[in-house]
């Protein structure tokens, strides 16, 4: 179970993170989220598709990695077998937490990073220093502060986007049932963009969907997902390879 801790230089001066990517590290997931702004160089690799929450209905982007949970078949005996690692997983094991700041007489929240303190990930004797020896953030903090500003950046602008998708009916569910060494395989519960409407929108909202740059954004998850056959190849390659040395 996660145990987030916000950062700071005196209760966590010595600790390291462990930058290597592997299953024991927590790399070994199905997919991860990703938002509007990082979809271009997604594209390039992962189908990118959308969740909704069963409860709240809220929409997110993810970027798939597997078939089945717990899969992740970009990660090889090397690594990580794709030149762009989204940012939600590089991230780990820090995040944004909010704390109540008072200022100018009122409360407001501010973005602070936070650690998970569970994480495989940390060590002390090996890995990225999140601090140098007299306190100063290392180059490694700094840049990871970076990278967690443009992930709260990114995911507060990813609502409206979302929301506009929603509005103009363009989210449609689908399922992919494939056999594969055998085996039959189900994916459901994920969202795509749905062609036939967005090719029936008329020029105003078009032109609404442009202006906003959401445009761009949606033909990027459409064409991301000619990288599903390719997920499927990396699948049956890899039961092969296990088949091999059974």
């Amino acid at each position: 179970m996660a145990q987030f801790k916000i950062l700071n230089n005196v209760e966590h001066a010595d600790l390291r993170i462990l930058t290597e990517r592997s299953a024991a590290l927590g790399d070994d997931v199905m997919y991860a989220a990703t938002f509007p702004s990082e979809f271009r160089q997604v594209q390039r690799h992962y189908p990118i598709c959308f969740l909704r929450h069963p409860e709240t209905r809220e929409v997110m982007s993810v970027a798939l990695f597997g078939v089945e949970d717990g899969e992740n078949l970009f990660l090889g005996d090397e690594g990580w077998e794709a030149a762009y690692v989204p940012l939600n997983v590089r991230r780990l094991p820090l995040l944004v937490a909010f704390q109540q700041q008072e200022e100018f007489g009122q409360s407001v929240r501010e973005p602070v990073v936070s650690i998970d303190m569970d994480s495989p990930r940390i060590s002390r004797d090996r890995g990225e220093a999140l601090f140098l020896e007299h306190g100063g953030n290392s180059e490694y903090l700094e840049h990871m502060s970076s990278m967690l500003k443009a992930l709260h950046e990114g995911n507060r602008h990813a609502g409206p986007f979302y929301q506009a998708l929603d509005e103009l009916g363009l989210l449609e569910s689908f399922v992919l049932e494939v056999e594969i060494g055998g085996q039959a395989y189900r994916m459901s519960g994920f969202l795509t963009i749905n062609e036939e409407v967005l090719a029936k929108l008329d020029t105003e909202q078009i032109g609404q969907l442009h202006g906003r740059g959401y445009l761009e954004a949606i033909y990027m998850v459409l064409a991301s997902m000619a990288h599903l056959p390719e997920l499927l190849e990396r699948k049956k390659q890899r039961i092969e390879a296990a088949s091999a040395h059974a």
